[in-house]
Order: structure tokens, then C-alpha cells, then sequence
């Protein structure tokens, strides 16, 4: 039996919520997807949630709503999912890359500063900087929030891996610090809703150009429409140019069910964490060290391997050979062949790259019990002792 690196948990009462929507009315644009909005808005005390067909599609009408569009640049991390950095694409803008903190794999505010004042002097600053909760840790947000006031750019926080999470005891995505918060619901994510994804904020008007984003650009709200000689256009209007983003009732139904079990996930997630510290605690490699400031998710749980305990590499097929399904995560983005077709090159951002080249994702989801998270130790111990 092979052991994969995430996995949903489904359960009876998840299974019933879906099945009740199938039986009902609507499948899709009925009255469970605001349902989950205003579920996930009140957990992290936020005022505004837009559901959406994936987190990336969040991404991009997050980009479009805060105005990203051609001569803009975004400015993300370079260790994250293509998504964070194709979004601006997306919209017409350029993107650039800002290296890691080496012990919280996040954007380092350190680095982060130096580029913004060279790119004052440049007159290069970013509209939107988009910092990634990478593994569920939370990023520096206080920090990049006070960069973002004294430089005068817009602040997306990609927590893709993070719902459930806390920066300074409070919870990732209620925007203190962050015009727009992404979250993600991939079957490997925190909660699921198969495919899904949601934008949320303390910003009515951002909420709202999302909403017309996500659906066509079409309103039936009389306070948008424009008036027609002889009201010959009256019961909706497509007012902009939007796109088919929305999320389902059917998938925001399961959404909406997991949200009952998301701290019990993530406490779970946390107790293998503990474990797999403890219990590699004496092999040549780093575990992932959590910021005081943070509680993380814990969507991934990455070591370090010494480079005399062999290539992370000959390790990971090691591992796939043995049935542990270990992960990368991830590429530096602009490593991927189309990113350096846009003109980056190997070094340009140091920490990334040797995050990247020691870096491995062990299997954490809920459901790993005893025997399985056992079996990956073990397995991965006899792997590092081959190797040495």
C-alpha cells in the first residue's frame, strides 16, 4: 500500500450534505455557496468571502479587482505554486520574485525591504506584493504591512495552505494586515470541496467587483444596471467584463461540512508534526522550524536533508520506490521553462535554490495513523542510512 503525501478525509455527514443538494433544487448558484461564504467570513473574522471555482481563480479576480493590469508588476515569493505568479500574468501586468526566509521557507521581509528601496530609486515598485503562507505557516504580515503603507502597494495573501492557521493569536484571513486573503480547498488541502476556492475581505467594494468577476460580469442588482430608453434591458446586465469562475452548490455543500471538523484537522495535523519532530529528531536533516509568532495549518510537513545524507532527489525516488509518496514543493517559479523564457536565470533568488535542492514534503493528512506515519520514519531512516 502506497502512502501519499495529503489526502481527504470524507465523511457520512460530508457525504449527506452533498447528497442533500443533489436531491434538492439547485446544483449550482443556489443558496449553499453563500452558506460556506458566510461559514468561512465568521471563522476568520472577516467581513466579505467570495467563493470561487479554484484558488487560482481567486488569485486572478483578487489581481483584477485591486486594478493589476498592463505596466503594473506583481511581486511574490519564489517558492510557492505558479499559480501565485501567473495570476498577474493573467491580467496583463509583469511579475518578479522575492527570495525565502531560510528557516520559514516564507518571504523574507528582510529581502523584501532591500528590493522595494531599489526599486523606488528605479521607479519600479510593485502594485500588489502577494506573500505565500507556505506549509500553512503564516508570513510576516505585520511586517510586510507596514512595507506596503510606507511604499504605497496593495498586499494579497495567498493562504492556499493556511485556513485554520493563526498570525499573533489571531486567524490567517481576516485581513488586518492584507487587502484580500486566498484560500484554497484542493482534495490535499486543509477542508476540501474537490476543486474550490475562495477570496475574502473587509472591503465591500473589493468584494463586490470580485462577485462580478467570478460570474460574467453580469449584475441584477438594480444599484448596478444602467438605465435603457424604455427600460427594454431591465432584469439583468453584464456591466463588465467577467469570467465563468463560480464555485458549486454541490462542491460548497462539502466546503461547508468540513468547516465543522477544520480546527479537528488541523489539531491532528499538529499532533504528527509533533511526532515526526520527535521521532527524527536524531537523522541528518531539519525539521520545520514555526516563527513564535505563528500557528501553523500544517498543510505540509517539508524536511531538509543534509547534503551528505545524499541528494534530495536519489532520496524521493528512494522513497516512491518504497511506497512513500513523499512531494517537492516546490520549484523556485522562475526555474520553470517558461518563466525562464521571460528572461530569469538560475540564481536569482540564492535561499530558494538551496531550499529547493534539500528540500522534501513527508506525507501529513489527517488520517495518517500510527502504523503509516511509523512506516514513512522507518522507511525514511533506512533510506538516509543506504545513502550515507
Amino acid at each position: 500500500m502506497s502512502i501519499p503525501y495529503g489526502r481527504q478525509e470524507i465523511s457520512e455527514a460530508d457525504i449527506a450534505a452533498v447528497v442533500a443538494v443533489l436531491r434538492s433544487d439547485f446544483l449550482t448558484q443556489g443558496p449553499v455557496v453563500s452558506q460556506f461564504e458566510r461559514s468561512v467570513a465568521n471563522y476568520c473574522g472577516v467581513q466579505h468571502a467570495v467563493a470561487v471555482n479554484s484558488a487560482t481563480s481567486a488569485l486572478h479576480i483578487a489581481c483584477l479587482a485591486l486594478g493589476v493590469g498592463p505596466g503594473d508588476c506583481v511581486w511574490t515569493s519564489a517558492i510557492t505554486f505558479v499559480a501565485s505568479a501567473n495570476c498577474a500574468l493573467y491580467c496583463g501586468a509583469s511579475i518578479d520574485f522575492v527570495d525565502i526566509d531560510p528557516r520559514t521557507y516564507n518571504m523574507s521581509v528582510e529581502r523584501l525591504a532591500e528590493k522595494l528601496k531599489l526599486a523606488e530609486t528605479a521607479g519600479t515598485l510593485p502594485k500588489v506584493v502577494i506573500p505565500v503562507h507556505l506549509c500553512g505557516q503564516p508570513c510576516d504580515m505585520e511586517a510586510i504591512h507596514a512595507l506596503g503603507a510606507h511604499y504605497g502597494f496593495k498586499i494579497i495573501e495567498d493562504a492556499s495552505h493556511a485556513i485554520g492557521g493563526k498570525y499573533k493569536d489571531e486567524p490567517v484571513g481576516n485581513c488586518r494586515y492584507s487587502d484580500i486573503s486566498i484560500f484554497s480547498f484542493h482534495p490535499v488541502k486543509i477542508i476540501t470541496s474537490g476543486e474550490g476556492g475562495m477570496a475574502v475581505t473587509n472591503d465591500a467594494s473589493l468584494a463586490r467587483s470580485m462577485q462580478l468577476l467570478r460570474s460574467h460580469g453580469i449584475s441584477n442588482a438594480p444599484e448596478d444596471m444602467i438605465s435603457h430608453p424604455a427600460q427594454e434591458i431591465w432584469n439583468y446586465q453584464q456591466i463588465g467584463l467577467g469570467f465563468n469562475y463560480r464555485m458549486t452548490d454541490i462542491q460548497a455543500a462539502l466546503g461547508l461540512s468540513q468547516m465543522q471538523r477544520l480546527d479537528e484537522f488541523v489539531s491532528k495535523r499538529h499532533a504528527l508534526a509533533a511526532r515526526y519532530n520527535e521521532r527524527l529528531a536524531d537523522l541528518p536533516l531539519a525539521t520545520p522550524w514555526q516563527h513564535p509568532d505563528s500557528y501553523s495549518a500544517y498543510h505540509l510537513y517539508v524536511i531538509r536533508v543534509d547534503q551528505k545524507a545524499g541528494s534530495n532527489k536519489a532520496i524521493y525516488q528512494a522513497l516512491h520506490q518504497a511506497g512513500v509518496l513523499a512531494n517537492l514543493h516546490y520549484i523556485p517559479v522562475y526555474r520553470h521553462p517558461y518563466y525562464e523564457s521571460l528572461g530569469f536565470k538560475q540564481g536569482y533568488c540564492g535561499d530558494a535554490e538551496k531550499y529547493y535542492i534539500s528540500a522534501i514534503t513527508l506525507p501529513l493528512f489527517p488520517g495518517l495513523g500510527y502504523e503509516l506515519q511509523e512506516k514513512v520514519i522507518e522507511t525514511l531512516g533506512d533510506v538516509i542510512q543506504e545513502e550515507t
